[in-house]
């Protein structure tokens, strides 16, 4: 398959964060990987009445419909376009499943953040990950939608152009970069930034700036939203001094 991203999807990754890619898997594939997130919730999905918690996260998902959805022809395109060819290896997990439902109830997990990448003293934490200025060892954060997801749905927002924020923050801390905890606590320092809401139909997926900051939010509507966040990892260690848009990215951002 050739480039599936023209020049403009391009410059808006690069500037603004982000690009959205639509039909980047087939319906089948999404509502097989809803049926297998089904049979581990524990609720009736015919009832709602069920759906007694506004957040359900389910571990980890390795199964076919996940891994075909992660690696089609034009989601790889995509890949050696935005991280460079042969930069990142093959996602062949979805992760950890935040499943949201309906609900007056906080979720407790809507704070803004960057995701982390590379452990600290204690792989164990999450907490205690770290994100450093050369994005060491995640080329993209990447948002799956497995339902269709509405304004209401609980998308997930992203505050455009943040990843020059946090780039900028970065260049300052060295190798060792910043732990997650101490990242979000910066992030409400930044700039004002306008905000756009992950929203789509099933088989779309948002292809992110690693530094970008994002947050769930409440579910407003009537059907729960299955969305999965993995990050493509790097085959090779990224560095502000490369060519592809994640590092242009940075490179501009502090320049």
């Amino acid at each position: 398959m050739g480039e599936i991203l023209d020049d403009n999807q391009i410059y808006d990754f690069i500037n603004k964060g982000f690009v959205r890619i639509n039909n980047a898997f087939s319906d089948e594939l999404a509502k097989a990987a809803r049926d297998v997130l089904w049979a581990d919730l524990g609720f009736n999905r015919q009832d709602p009445a069920s759906w007694t918690k506004p957040v359900v996260r389910l571990g980890m998902y390795s199964q076919e419909p996940f891994v075909q959805s992660a690696n089609t022809p034009v989601l790889h395109s995509a890949f050696d376009q935005l991280v460079g060819a042969g930069n990142w290896l093959p996602c062949m997990s979805m992760g950890t499943f935040p499943v949201r439902f309906p609900s007056d109830e906080d979720p407790g997990d809507t704070g803004w953040h960057v995701d982390a990448s590379f452990p600290g003293s204690d792989p164990a934490n999450f907490f205690e990950w770290r994100v450093n200025v050369n994005s060491r060892g995640r080329a993209l954060l990447m948002l799956f939608l497995y339902s269709d997801v509405g304004q209401n749905d609980a998308p997930t927002r992203i505050r455009v152009g943040s990843h020059m924020d946090v780039a900028r923050l970065l260049a300052t801390k060295g190798e060792e970069g910043l732990g997650f905890m101490d990242l979000a606590n910066e992030l409400d320092k930044f700039p004002v930034r306008d905000e756009v809401l992950a929203t789509g139909k099933a088989g779309t997926v948002y292809l992110c700036h690693p530094f970008i900051a994002h947050a769930a939010q409440p579910h407003r509507g009537q059907n729960p939203k299955f969305m999965a966040q993995p990050p493509l990892l790097t085959r090779n260690e990224l560095h502000i001094s490369g060519n592809s848009p994640v590092q242009r990215a940075i490179r501009m951002a502090i320049s």
